[in-house]
């Protein structure tokens, strides 16, 4: 079968190359008009009124594919209004995309997989426990953004690589998506409305500073203390934790922002005065922002949410370092709509360490 580039997962600048590669011309114009109307609207055919030559539409049809994922379950959480959307691409795999309310009436962010499982196995995250298929190709996370758009009673005004996988891991296609969900003619989400997260690849968040991209960076810390660390996150064996946060210090001087650490709280574990003191110690004089997260893990012996007095005096802690703390709340829980239970539902098996 001849490999076709997919539409989704091209910018204008992109599609008036590969037809040129073709021997076919395609005008910038042209080429903004056909993404906008493949992207937009999210139409597979043209329309009457072209946006380019029949001749070059056809070479168009010819070269490329735009077939979209398919939906195969639904989800929402009555309780807080996230909805998840278990979505398949055409070799049968499984990935999750989100829609999620944010604090603005009628508007939504979307958190997209990057990859189709994990392979970093964190023991706190249901995908970890799925193990690893693929990376997701650009056009993939292109599809399911405007697979939750189309679900959507509102405006999509940002979107998290935040579900499943490691998006550094697969970091030439994360940074492909973000450009066709940030171009004027793609998914018209403003660059700084894009965030990506990582559990801590250090080669790839200097890269990705050394390239100065709009798109914001999350830091999955969780621990300061390297054996915990080294447990919840076995991605920290690799990377010390002093190396890590020496590429947060980077990025947050090269972008002149706060450098954004989450941190998935969990009951007993990651809420001590241990913690506080590493946070002081890496970071002193970085400018951060910290995102409290609840952690979601349905299993019986599993890690439990941290109680509201354990929250609370953890929070309290936490203002010695003069940063912003944010709450960013885990949803979806009571109608698996958290990252990973939606494919392991679906694949017949609970998550299992």
């Amino acid at each position: 079968m001849t490999f076709r580039p997919h539409l989704f997962g091209l910018v204008p600048d992109d599609l008036v190359r590969l037809l040129a590669s073709h021997g076919v011309t395609l005008r910038e114009g042209e080429a903004r008009r056909v993404i906008a109307h493949v992207i937009q609207r999210a139409e597979p055919g043209f329309p009457t009124a072209r946006p380019a030559p029949r001749a070059v539409e056809q070479a168009i049809d010819r070269l490329t594919d735009r077939t979209p994922l398919q939906v195969v379950d639904r989800a929402v959480d009555p309780d807080d209004g996230f909805v998840k959307l278990l979505l398949r691409s055409p070799d049968g795999a499984l990935s999750e995309a989100v829609r999620i309310p944010l604090e603005k009436p009628g508007h939504f962010s979307v958190c997209l997989s990057s990859q189709v499982g994990c392979a970093l196995g964190c023991a706190f995250c249901a995908t970890g426990r799925l193990g690893f298929r693929r990376n997701l190709e650009a056009w993939e996370m292109v599809a399911a953004f405007l697979a939750v758009r189309a679900d959507t009673p509102g405006r999509v005004s940002g979107a998290v690589f935040m579900g499943q996988g490691e998006p550094l891991l697969n970091y030439d296609a994360v940074i492909q998506a973000a450009r066709v969900l940030s171009h004027p003619c793609g998914g018209q989400v403003k660059g700084e409305a894009i965030s990506i997260s990582t559990a801590g690849i250090v080669p790839a968040i200097r890269r990705f500073t050394a390239e100065r991209h709009t798109f914001r960076l999350v830091v999955s810390l969780t621990s300061t203390v390297p054996e915990r660390r080294a447990a919840l996150l076995p991605v920290a064996a690799r990377w010390p934790l002093d190396d890590l946060a020496d590429a947060v210090r980077g990025y947050a001087t090269a972008t002149r922002q706060r450098a954004t650490v989450a941190w998935v709280v969990l009951g007993g574990v990651n809420t001590g005065d241990d913690e506080v003191q590493g946070l002081q110690r890496l970071f002193a004089g970085v400018p951060l922002r910290l995102n409290l997260i609840d952690v979601n893990d349905p299993r019986p012996d599993g890690f439990r949410r941290a109680t509201a007095d354990e929250l609370a005096g953890f929070r309290e802690r936490l203002k010695v370092l003069g940063v912003p703390i944010v709450r960013r709340y885990s949803g979806g829980v009571s109608a698996h709509a958290a990252c990973g239970m939606l494919a392991a539902r679906a694949l017949g098996s609970s998550p299992a360490r």
